[in-house]
């Protein structure tokens, strides 16, 4: 361990091997819901609980960007569902002819279906003008908020929750329903309940959409391209 004058470093040993399999079992059969969600009600400590994982993500100058909007209430989600809906038809329209009946056959509730949704928004102002590690790379803030998502994902993922993550829908439209200010981005509308079964694959693996590629084609060394 290294030297420790102000109280603030701790043991960073490894894990143990079955600490170890829990987090990258957490990682690998992480899985985006989308219709599959109980009706049952999230219990608010375990909602806190997730929610003290999303704020223990890394931030760029420790900003802390992010806020979450909870939003539980059948008619506010109704609203948001047909926003989404709106933009799903859009969405639509824009695959090849032959793929637009696929792309209509996925089932895209969970706005309705399940009992807890979370917006998970960035505050870009919150740091100041100048913020440490942003200075050249202004979307960092967005990407840390982003860590706070994957943060809360893994930890339901553990604690027997599914989330969906919806990003179909003009942002305008949410934020008028939620009065979210012009100045705060949405980065994420979260659909949260318990599940009983997930894919054991990604869902547009199963369905043949797309499949994942292999890490062995995705790594270089040195430079682009070079194997």
């Amino acid at each position: 361990m290294l030297p420790d004058q102000n109280g603030c470093l701790a043991a960073a040993a490894a894990f143990s091997p079955d600490e170890r399999a829990a987090v990258y079992r957490a990682i690998e059969t992480r899985r985006d819901v989308r219709d599959e969600f109980l009706p049952e009600p999230l219990p608010e400590e375990l909602i806190a609980r997730l929610l003290g994982a999303a704020h223990q993500a890394p931030s760029v100058g420790f900003m802390q960007p992010w806020n979450f909007i909870l939003v539980r209430q059948s008619e506010t989600r109704e609203r948001v569902w047909r926003a989404f809906e709106r933009a799903n038809q859009e969405a639509a329209l824009m695959f090849p002819q032959e793929a637009q009946a696929k792309y209509r056959s996925l089932k895209l509730e969970g706005i309705r279906k399940a009992p807890l949704s979370i917006c998970v928004t960035c505050d870009r102002s919150r740091g100041g003008a100048v913020v440490l590690g942003r200075t050249h790379n202004p979307q960092m803030d967005v990407y840390s908020t982003v860590c706070a998502v994957q943060n809360l994902w893994l930890a339901a993922r553990a604690e027997g929750v599914g989330v969906g993550w919806v990003s179909i829908f003009h942002e305008s439209e949410v934020k008028a329903i939620l009065g979210i200010p012009e100045h705060i981005e949405i980065v994420a509308w979260l659909c949260l309940g318990f599940v009983d079964r997930l894919y054991r694959q990604p869902e547009l693996a199963v369905k043949g959409w797309r499949q994942r590629l292999p890490l062995e084609e995705l790594i270089f060394e040195e430079g682009w391209g070079r194997r």
